[in-house]
């Protein structure tokens, strides 16, 4: 018999979204759990996502600037190597201490983390299934937040070794000599960037005709002129067909926009095309709930499902899937059901790849605004004329400011530079709160600093930018 466990609220998943959720309900007075069906806490993001990638971007970018940078700073490394099995180490070091960090804030929070499977048993109850045997809780609140999964394309399995996800991309035990990457967004180049400084021939195929197609066109061109110096190989309005073995090896088949066939060799081929929402065995049917034909959990404007008393947030609703948006929904999820106004601004969620360069945006584009019926000027400055960037080896990209033609109103910032993830913060403000090109362009930036770029950019936009010739 099953022990019954009371609670104000219930979480369902313990990735950004969800963990983040559970503290804010214990800091508003909500005795809350926190159910997780793997062995650590974190979801997707911490244990095989966001986390691990960036510390493979850190240590590869060192380890190409060793090779391909540091002798022009006078610094002299022979007989350079890698040992993949402490980059490894290190990663899964730097994933263990932030899986523990969040446990002891659910400790600090006094949530109550359960280990198991959590299916609905209707409105107010869920089972959880573990090691330990099986709990009913009964909560008149729960949140879902069980996150997403890599996209399987269904003429390419995963395999897990020869066809695979991020999960096992980040995870490989040695440099594979060929890898093959279905997918030109940011998994795709920021996984593809990692192998290729390491020495493999990376080909990267994708179905448009630009890489990084959420950016505007120009930021797209410049970032795939980049990356393919670093020697990456793009083959663009080409769909992948399948792929085959012969004599032991794998070959990718693919046809390009002329209709012509490819076959590209591949020791692992990474499937990058995007990920879907992760609902399986969480019972929506049992509770009342059905999913649209994207296979998200449609919810209202405060996170509420047409069941009472469920709400949803992160990567089973609607929007981009990112971390932060997550964290955004979570907050403002239980700041709703606690009559509080809860509120997430859509319009100012930034968006980064992590390569390196870093592409950052956050609000329109200037294709998307021009679609939109809204009259443009925008503005842009290069790195290559920034004092900072200079003396950094820094040069290559620009910053693009996009305003309404006749209100001035920031409508969106595009940054392709070293250290854009960080850069972008300072529109994301600026634009929170209403803010205009002519604002951003009298906000003092110390110097020399990269971020002098973005106020350029934005003094571009009226034509009055200090250092462009």
């Amino acid at each position: 018999m099953s022990e019954t466990l009371p609670f104000d609220l219930v979480v369902l998943g313990s990735g950004p979204g969800g963990y983040v959720a559970a503290i804010r309900a214990a800091q508003l007075g909500f005795k809350t759990a926190l159910v997780e069906k793997d062995k650590t806490l974190g979801g997707t993001c911490l244990n095989v996502g966001c986390i691990p990638s960036k510390a493979l971007l850190h240590s590869t970018e060192m380890f190409h600037f060793a090779g391909h940078g540091a002798a022009d700073h006078g610094i002299d490394l022979t007989n350079l190597s890698i040992d993949v099995s402490k980059l490894m180490a290190r990663k899964d070091r730097t994933v263990s201490q932030l899986c523990g960090g969040v446990a002891q804030l659910m400790k600090a929070n006094k949530v109550t983390v359960l280990q198991g499977l959590g299916m609905l048993e209707g409105p107010g109850k869920v089972r959880v299934s573990g090691e330990s045997g099986e709990s009913l809780i009964e909560a008149p609140h729960i949140i879902i937040a069980t996150g997403s999964v890599p996209v399987e394309l269904p003429f390419l399995p995963f395999d897990g070794e020869s066809v695979v996800s991020s999960t096992q991309a980040i995870a490989f035990k040695e440099i594979p000599e060929r890898l093959v990457v279905v997918g030109a967004g940011a998994i795709g180049l920021e996984l593809g960037s990692v192998w290729a400084r390491l020495g493999a021939q990376v080909d990267v195929v994708e179905f448009l005709p630009i890489i990084a197609p959420t950016f505007d066109k120009d930021v797209s061109k410049m970032a795939e002129r980049l990356f393919k110096k670093q020697g990456l190989h793009f083959h663009l309005g080409t769909k992948v067909t399948g792929i085959k073995k012969d004599a032991g090896k794998h070959f990718l088949q693919a046809e390009n926009k002329k209709g012509e066939t490819l076959e590209l060799e591949a020791d692992k081929v990474l499937v990058a095309v995007g990920r879907k929402p992760f609902t399986e065995g969480l019972g929506l049917e049992k509770a009342g709930l059905e999913t649209d034909d994207k296979g998200r959990i449609p919810v209202n404007q405060h996170f509420q499902t047409k069941v009472p008393g469920i709400y949803a947030i992160g990567d089973v609703i609607e929007g981009p899937m990112l971390a932060h948006k997550a964290e955004e929904e979570g907050v403002a999820c239980v700041e709703c059901i606690a009559g509080q106004a809860g509120h997430v601004n859509y319009g100012v969620i930034p968006n980064v790849i992590y390569t390196e360069p870093e592409i950052a945006s956050v609000g329109l584009t200037e294709a998307a605004a021009k679609e939109q019926g809204l009259a443009t000027k925008s503005g842009k400055f290069n790195f290559a004329a920034n004092g900072r960037a200079i003396a950094s080896d820094a040069t290559d990209g620009f910053v693009k400011v996009i305003a309404d033609a006749k209100t001035d109103r920031l409508l969106g910032v595009q940054v392709i530079a070293r250290g854009g993830s960080e850069m972008i913060a300072s529109a994301v403000s600026h634009m929170e709160y209403g803010g205009s090109a002519e604002d951003l362009g009298r906000t003092v930036h110390a110097h020399p600093t990269l971020s002098e770029a973005m106020k350029e950019a934005a003094l571009a936009v009226g034509g009055n930018a200090i250092h462009s010739v």
